[in-house]
């Protein structure tokens, strides 16, 4: 459906992630991937979204010479609790840190989608309340040596085991804790094509 919308625009992925990639699929959208790297340090004032919107905005930046029908997707999602943003885990103590300071407590995930063409850039983000269980040490040792949860925020993945056993309830969109807003993506491309 939005394949057809899209026909005329390039649609770039400007993200290493398997999971927003089989988002797009998933969406039926015809799109190539291009992944540039950046260093992905913010103002320390900026919160919540607003991090989130700089940082997928920082990403588009690497991108200099895109064409008259280019629209390119960067994205960056974070896990806010306490006033603090966690980010990928470096390490085993640093994700178990992470999923000790979630257990039995609500976090927020905040994603932010950028789209960025020659004439125009438009910017949204989404954010959904997580609630964890409270995690046993085993648990949490058995989760992040099983699954290496080292590429991603806040140290956990939804869809893996740890959301099976460990999430009481999440308010907001499942698939923004996976990584991407599919349906603010989906509306946004419909909306720009329709332009």
């Amino acid at each position: 459906m939005l394949r057809e919308k899209l026909k005329n625009y390039n649609i770039i992925l400007a993200s290493g992630s398997p999971r927003r990639q089989a988002f797009f699929k998933e969406l039926s959208i015809d799109f190539t991937i291009c992944v540039k790297e950046v260093n992905e340090t913010y103002p320390p004032a900026l919160q919540c979204s607003d991090i989130t919107d700089f940082l997928s905005r920082l990403k588009a930046s690497a991108f200099l010479n895109l064409r008259e029908n280019d629209i390119l997707i960067t994205s960056d999602t974070i896990v806010w609790k306490d006033k603090i943003a966690l980010g990928k885990p470096k390490n085993f103590e640093e994700a178990k840190q992470m999923l000790q300071n979630l257990s039995g407590q609500m976090h927020e995930v905040i994603t932010s989608v950028s789209f960025t063409s020659k004439n125009f850039q438009t910017t949204v983000n989404d954010v959904t309340k997580v609630w964890f269980k409270p995690l046993s040490e085993a648990e949490i040792n058995f989760y992040i040596k099983t699954y290496k949860p080292f590429d991603k925020a806040g140290s956990y993945g939804i869809q893996e085991w740890i959301g099976y056993i460990g999430i009481e309830k999440i308010e907001g969109c499942y698939f923004n804790v996976m990584g991407l807003p599919t349906r603010l993506v989906y509306k946004t491309l419909t909306e720009i094509a329709a332009r």
